[in-house]
């Protein structure tokens, strides 16, 4: 539990580290993907030129193919040609002007995305096979990562966390996973936003939703719950009837030292009776007076 507890404090610890230098790493990779010859060749030159000129002779034409738009919650990453250049890289919220022939642009949205974990079927520490779905909260962090160093960050971040479950949920038995439901999302949150990190997404939450065990499972588990609570419920009635023996015993020692108090007691219950209103009553007579008659 040690190791964990450090483990889980390091991951914290790298990530308030990576959010800090966020925009310090932004530009960071932005460098490290391009190529150290920044030079993009006579060729290269050459079809700038042209298209400038072409774009020159279409006017006003050309402007409308020129001007793009990005949205609010949207990032365009424009290549040209075919590189990402570290000034014009990132474009967005707004307007942003391309040229026609050279520059292409990818658009990225950056808003959170919400995707379902399909039931994945694991078999648990102790042999217990147990279906588990879950749901995932994601955002791309960084968008020049999302193109550059992935093909599809979404398909990718959707097929790790389903292995990420797997794996998780391998490690721990089926009373852990009954019960400590938010120690296990968190070591998930933790371990995919780590292995994410390099595609600029951040994974911000991760639920599990449910768990599904197999009927004969259940069956059993709610027999063992159901024996509980009859043996729990034989203790609590015989801690009664031991408490109600007492009072009892107590009761006729009172009465024991005063005979004017049976005499009152049965006068209760006559009283008892005749509230119930029962057509027969049934009085005590004191065997002392039924001598004097038996003697005659």
């Amino acid at each position: 539990m040690d190791t964990d507890n450090e483990e889980t404090k390091m991951k914290d610890s790298k990530r308030r580290e990576r959010q800090a230098g966020s925009s310090w790493h932004g530009i960071h990779d932005i460098e490290a993907l391009e190529n150290p010859d920044t030079d993009i060749g006579l060729c290269g030159w050459l079809l700038v030129a042209f298209s400038i000129l072409l774009m020159l002779a279409t006017l006003p034409v050309s402007i409308w193919m020129c001007i793009k738009i990005v949205k609010e919650y949207e990032r365009a990453i424009i290549l040209s040609p075919g590189r990402i250049p570290l000034a014009r890289g990132t474009k967005g919220p707004g307007l942003f002007f391309i040229l026609p022939c050279t520059d292409s642009f990818i658009n990225v949205d950056m808003r959170t995305i919400t995707f379902d974990i399909p039931p994945q079927e694991v078999l648990t520490k102790d042999s217990v096979t147990v279906s588990v779905d879950g749901v995932v909260y994601y955002r791309v962090q960084n968008a020049t990562l999302a193109v550059a160093n992935i093909t599809n960050a979404d398909a990718a971040t959707r097929l790790l966390a389903q292995t990420t479950l797997r794996n998780v949920l391998g490690t721990k038995n089926l009373a852990e996973i009954l019960s400590d439901r938010e120690e296990i999302a968190h070591s998930m949150q933790s371990t995919l936003d780590d292995a994410t990190d390099d595609w600029g997404i951040k994974v911000e939450r991760v639920e599990i939703k449910d768990v599904k065990l197999p009927h004969q499972l259940q069956r059993a588990m709610a027999a063992e719950a159901e024996a509980t609570r009859e043996a729990r419920a034989k203790v609590i009635a015989a801690e009664g009837e031991m408490n109600a023996s007492r009072a009892l015993k107590e009761a006729s020692l009172v009465i024991a030292e005063s005979p004017s108090a049976l005499q009152l007691r049965y006068l209760q219950t006559l009283n008892t009776i005749a509230a119930e209103k029962n057509s027969t009553i049934i009085f005590p007579l004191p065997l002392e007076m039924m001598q004097g008659f038996i003697k005659r």
